[in-house]
């Protein structure tokens, strides 16, 4: 048995503070009876922990049963609930053209959502960092929420982050977005900031809200622009020594694949190509504008005979590199995200029937019902963990 410490009394309530508020997070009222049955604590204690995080303003006391009708006899039960309100977490996509940040209660709903482009790629550290935070601010306000009652903030970025939240930067597009943000957030507005690769944020999102909800070895891939994949396996999401796991580099050495250009730049690539010529296609409708991905699998469901070969060349593509993925991982499901996913369902029948060509364990191939917002749901999960797991070292400065 381990030797008891002084700090152990403290550790042990932070540890019940902890599992009371992961449970009410999930449930809405609940009673004293309720909470021992889900924590396992004794009622004296649970009582306590209550009192204690409702002096903290984490949660509240409701009227009891009897004031509107659910008792007649004996002491009615003291109910209490979350109060999600009591401060905000901030989840944002940070990519190389935009950022998007969303605003969430502490249930983990969104409550607001703001999107500002950068000027450019190539913008100094400054620049991209004074983007962010106007972002996060138009967010914030958009809800009537202050800067103070942030209490935690996780931003994805298009690049290996480390356990550590450090970038790994071993190419010009990665150090991009090593521009500071934990420390620049942390001096403006004192805020705690995670840092963590976005296709990373997207299994954590997917997990928690979509396809893959409640699977314990799955591989996200992020499919629109280019290729990434986040990995968990066995329930824990993967990161690598210095945060390179899942990065799909390889792919350039991938027979019939050789490079890492997404679904819906190849679409919108091969069809430009074509319209350059003679074909024959209602995609030339679209040309003006510029043909995307999505007028691409519309065209085909139509039967149209470019479109049809295109999304045969998109599904040949996507069962190698899911092949190979398989092959690597043995993942029980691998999901399809990013904006993309809206309309790359049409892929699934074709990339299943070649799928077993290039991986002897084919796992399941769904699309994510996240769309582009699947990172920023990783990224709000990931803050609510950080939240849930330090809430007895947060102090509250949202009115409760």
């Amino acid at each position: 048995m381990s030797e008891l410490t002084a700090a152990t009394p403290q550790l042990l309530r932070r540890v019940s503070a902890g599992a009371v508020l992961e449970f009410m997070r999930a449930s809405a009222a609940v009673t004293v009876t309720e909470v021992m049955d889900a924590t396992g604590l004794t009622r004296a204690t649970a009582i306590s922990v209550c009192e204690d995080l409702m002096e903290r303003g984490w949660i509240r006391e409701l009227e009891n049963q009897r004031a509107f009708g659910g008792y007649q006899k004996g002491r009615p039960a003291r109910r209490f609930e979350l109060n999600e309100r009591a401060g905000y977490v901030l989840g944002m996509d940070v990519g190389i053209s935009k950022a998007t940040v969303v605003v969430s209660d502490l249930r983990g709903q969104a409550l607001g959502r703001s999107s500002q482009p950068f000027a450019s790629a190539e913008i100094s550290a400054e620049e991209r960092i004074a983007v962010i935070d106007r972002t996060a601010m138009m967010a914030l306000h958009s809800v009537g929420a202050s800067p103070d009652s942030v209490l935690a903030v996780c931003a994805g970025i298009a690049a290996p982050v480390d356990r550590n939240g450090d970038v790994l930067v071993t190419q010009h597009f990665w150090g991009l977005f090593d521009v500071g943000l934990k420390a620049a957030l942390r001096d403006l507005h004192g805020w705690t900031v995670l840092l963590e690769n976005d296709a990373n944020l997207a299994a954590l999102g997917d997990r928690w809200r979509g396809a893959a909800a409640g699977v314990d070895d799955v591989v996200v891939i992020l499919a629109s622009e280019r290729l990434g994949s986040g990995v968990i396996d066995g329930g824990r999401l993967l990161h690598g020594r210095g945060g390179g796991a899942g990065e799909l580099a390889f792919l350039d050495m991938l027979e019939g694949v050789g490079d890492t250009f997404g679904i819906a730049a190849l679409a919108r690539g091969w069809a430009a190509d074509a319209l350059a010529g003679k074909a024959r296609t209602s995609l030339r409708e679209h040309a003006g504008e510029g043909v995307e991905a999505e007028h691409v699998f519309a065209a085909a469901a139509a039967g149209d005979a470019l479109a049809l070969k295109i999304l045969g060349r998109l599904a040949d593509r996507m069962a190698r590199v899911i092949g190979a993925v398989a092959t690597i991982l043995n993942p029980e499901l691998v999901v399809i995200g990013g904006a993309v996913a809206n309309s790359a369902g049409v892929l699934l029948g074709p990339i299943a029937e070649r799928l077993s060509e290039f991986t002897v364990t084919p796992p399941t191939v769904a699309v994510s019902p996240l769309g582009d917002s699947i990172v920023t749901v990783g990224a709000v999960r990931c803050a609510l963990d950080y939240v849930e797991k330090n809430t007895w070292d947060l102090e509250l400065r949202a009115p409760a």
